[in-house]
C-alpha cells in the first residue's frame, strides 16, 4: 500500500512539473520580441508593376531596370514583374487594381492622378514650366512635398515621381500657331477636368480615350488631334495620323510612381530600403534619360518629313497664357493648399 502512495505522489508531481515547463507562471506569459527588420525576409515577394507605354520610352525603360536593380539588391528575395503597354490594366482601371493588390506598382502620368486626389490638378495647368529644370525645383521642393503628403492621405505609398518631358500639340486640320486656332478641333486628352476645361476654353472638342487606344481613334478619323511627348509621338506612331505639329511645350507630363501603403507597410524593413534605394537611382537615371531622349526623338520626328512643325516663340506662349488666364483663376480657387499660388509664383525662394 506504501508503495502504491508512493507511485501516485510520483505521478502527480510529475503531472505537476509538466503543467509548469509547459504554461510556465503567470510572471512569464509576455510574448517575445519580434525582430521586424529580420521578419520575413526568408519569403520571397512578387510586385507586379503595371504600366500602358511601350518598353522603349523612359518610362518603359526604367521600369526594367528597376526590376533588374530590386532583384540584385535583395538577393531576389524581391521580384519585381513588369507589364507593359497596358496588358493588364488600361491607365484607368491601375487604380482600382492596386487597391485590390491585384498589382503592386503603377505608375500612372499626372493628370490620371488627378482623377483620385484633385490637388494633382495643378500639374495639369498649361504654360507654369519654362524647362525641366523648372519642373525638377517644383518636385523636389514644396510642391513635390505636398503632392506627395496629398496622395499618401488617400492611402497610397509614393515611391518618386518620374519624368518623361514636354507635351506638344499634334494634328491633322491645320497649323496650331494662336490659341484660337484649335477652335473646331476634336482632340484626345487624358482623364483631366484642368485639360478638358482649357481645351473648351479655347473652342476645341476634347474627349478622354485610353492611351493604348489613340493610335486607333486617330487613324479612324474620331479624333483630329493629341497631346504628347516626342517620346511617345514616335514611339506609337501618332506621327504617322498626323500632318501639323506645334512645338508648345504646355504642360509636363511626369507619373507618379505609387504603392498600396497596406501592401508597402507589410513589406520587411529592409526590402522597404532596397526598394527605396533602387527607385533613387532610377529616378536619377530617368531625369537625364528622358531629356535627351525626347530630344533624339524630336530629331527624328523632324527627319521623317512627315510633319509641318512649328517652333512656338516666347511670344507667342504668352498669347496663349493670357488667353488661359481664366483658367488658371478658376483652379486657384478649386485646388487646396494655396498649390496654384505657389506654382505660379514660382520664384528660387518658394521652390526651395
Amino acid at each position: 500500500m506504501k508503495g502504491f502512495i508512493a507511485i501516485l505522489i510520483f505521478l502527480c508531481l510529475g503531472v505537476i512539473s509538466a503543467i509548469y515547463i509547459g504554461f510556465g507562471t503567470g510572471a512569464s506569459t509576455e510574448p517575445k520580441a519580434v525582430d521586424h527588420e529580420m521578419e520575413g525576409l526568408n519569403e520571397k515577394y512578387v510586385l507586379k508593376f503595371s504600366h500602358v507605354v511601350a518598353e522603349n520610352t523612359p518610362k518603359g525603360l526604367a521600369a526594367a531596370m528597376f526590376a533588374k536593380l530590386v532583384r540584385e539588391k535583395t538577393d531576389g528575395w524581391v521580384e519585381v514583374q513588369v507589364f507593359p503597354n497596358g496588358v493588364l490594366y488600361d491607365a484607368q482601371e491601375e487604380f482600382e487594381a492596386l487597391q485590390e493588390n491585384d498589382v503592386h506598382i503603377i505608375s500612372p502620368a499626372f493628370s490620371e492622378v488627378t482623377v483620385h486626389d484633385p490637388n494633382w490638378m495643378v500639374m495639369d495647368l498649361p504654360f507654369v514650366f519654362e524647362d525641366e529644370t523648372e519642373v525638377k525645383e517644383a518636385f523636389e521642393g514644396k510642391l513635390g512635398r505636398k503632392l506627395f503628403e496629398s496622395i499618401e492621405r488617400r492611402g497610397y505609398k509614393a515611391l518618386a515621381y518620374w519624368d518623361n518631358g514636354f507635351k506638344q500639340f499634334t494634328n491633322r486640320i491645320r497649323p496650331i500657331v494662336k490659341p484660337w486656332d484649335v477652335e473646331g478641333i476634336a482632340v484626345r486628352v487624358m482623364p483631366s477636368d484642368v485639360l478638358m476645361d482649357t481645351y473648351e476654353h479655347l473652342g476645341a472638342k476634347p474627349s478622354t480615350h485610353s492611351f493604348n487606344d489613340v493610335y486607333g481613334v486617330l487613324s479612324s478619323g474620331k479624333i483630329d488631334g493629341t497631346e504628347n511627348t516626342f517620346s511617345n509621338i514616335y514611339s506609337k506612331g501618332f506621327y504617322k495620323q498626323q500632318e501639323y505639329m506645334t512645338v508648345t511645350n504646355h504642360n509636363y507630363l511626369g507619373y507618379a510612381v505609387l504603392m498600396n501603403s497596406e501592401y508597402w507597410d507589410a513589406l520587411p524593413l529592409d526590402h522597404q530600403k532596397n526598394i527605396e534605394e533602387a527607385m533613387a537611382e532610377v529616378t536619377k537615371w530617368l531625369r537625364e534619360y528622358a531629356q535627351s531622349h525626347n530630344q533624339e526623338m524630336l530629331e527624328k520626328l523632324v527627319d521623317s518629313n512627315v510633319l509641318e512643325i512649328h517652333f512656338l516663340s516666347e511670344e507667342e506662349k504668352d498669347v496663349w497664357r493670357e488667353e488661359l488666364v481664366p483658367v488658371y483663376q478658376k483652379y486657384s480657387d478649386f485646388i487646396g493648399d494655396g498649390l496654384v499660388d505657389e506654382l505660379l509664383e514660382k520664384d528660387e525662394g518658394d521652390m526651395e
